[in-house]
């Protein structure tokens, strides 16, 4: 028994040093979308950059498939030893009112690092729907109830709850059209089988400047420093119709403080460099730093706010 404890506490002993030592090896980091979404090309920008600071791979894995609680329950039952990590949109405090018997806790079995950007939405239209402003595409969807059709990267992902807090202002009818990511979705936008779509603007600025889409209004609260001649759906005169989309970064709950702290530490660093900066500014991503605690407050207080939207629009994952 003596023997026994001994072990016991010269492990935990170990850990601290473990943690200051940490990462000593490969990385991985767990994306629950697919490959050129917006979560996974804010995932890779940092990533590359964590990769030169620790010096060692940081590999982007991708896990999407049920609104991302595939590539979350990965994360989740992996080793909490910080060598697994989570980089998700804010459909991730969306989930545990959609899918409510995943095999994890949101709140209890991560901690947060980080939000790494937040990702205005933009309310994109095919220009051969012959609609060129937030005015008209309300007048067309209540002229007839129940025709247009809008676009998400997934039932109950943060693109649907934009759209849906856009239709609940406006008092119009719709109809969602699911998508497994952005990349998928906007393929059929683009050809205008799909009406409209609320797309993080670093998926689609480039269509925007090629004229491929128009950019109607943004979904956020203030205007997109991409596209700053653009109205908010709020200044479009729609009430009550933003909603914020970020992409942050995640642990398991139980990986040592340590490890926390030493991750947070070099995703600021990273963030802060001026080839990261201007890479994520090209793509319309703006800073949104917090503390480890801060970010676990944010979370909470956004799956209440999310889990009131997702009642008022009868948002269902079936």
């Amino acid at each position: 028994m003596k023997a026994a404890v001994t072990v016991a506490l010269a492990f935990a002993a170990a850990l601290p040093a473990q943690a200051q030592n940490w990462p000593t090896k490969s990385l991985r980091v767990v994306v629950p979308f697919t490959a050129a979404s917006a979560t996974d090309t804010i995932a890779r920008i940092v990533s590359e950059r964590l990769g030169a600071q620790f010096g060692h791979n940081v590999v982007v894995e991708n896990r999407p498939g049920a609104g991302g609680t595939i590539g979350v329950g990965t994360v989740a039952r992996a080793e909490p030893d910080g060598y697994s990590i989570l980089v998700h949109s804010s459909s991730f405090t969306v989930t545990p009112t959609t899918y409510p018997n995943t095999s994890y806790n949101t709140l209890r079995d991560f901690s947060g690092i980080t939000p790494l950007a937040n990702l205005p939405n933009v309310l994109v239209i095919a220009p051969s729907r012959n609609i060129r402003s937030v005015k008209d595409l309300v007048a067309a969807a209540k002229a007839k109830p129940g025709t247009l059709t809008y676009a998400s990267a997934g039932a109950g992902s943060a693109t649907q709850l934009n759209a849906e807090r856009f239709r609940l202002g406006a008092g119009f009818e719709g109809v969602h059209v699911p998508f497994k990511g952005t990349p998928e979705a906007l393929t059929e936008i683009l050809t205008g089988r799909v009406d409209y779509y609320f797309c993080p603007v670093i998926s689609v600025l480039q269509f925007i400047k090629d004229g491929k889409l128009l950019a109607l209004a943004a979904g956020s609260s203030k205007r997109s420093s991409a596209l700053p001649e653009v109205l908010t759906t709020l200044e479009a005169g729609i009430p009550n119709s933003d909603y914020n989309f970020y992409v942050g970064m995640m642990l398991p709950s139980k990986t040592p403080r340590a490890v926390v702290d030493t991750l947070h530490k070099n995703v600021v660093t990273a963030l802060q460099t001026p080839d990261t900066k201007e890479r994520l500014a090209k793509l319309g991503a703006e800073p949104m730093l917090m503390k480890p605690a801060e970010f676990d407050a944010y979370i909470r207080k956004e799956i209440t706010s999310n889990a009131a939207l997702v009642k008022a629009a009868g948002v269902t994952t079936n």
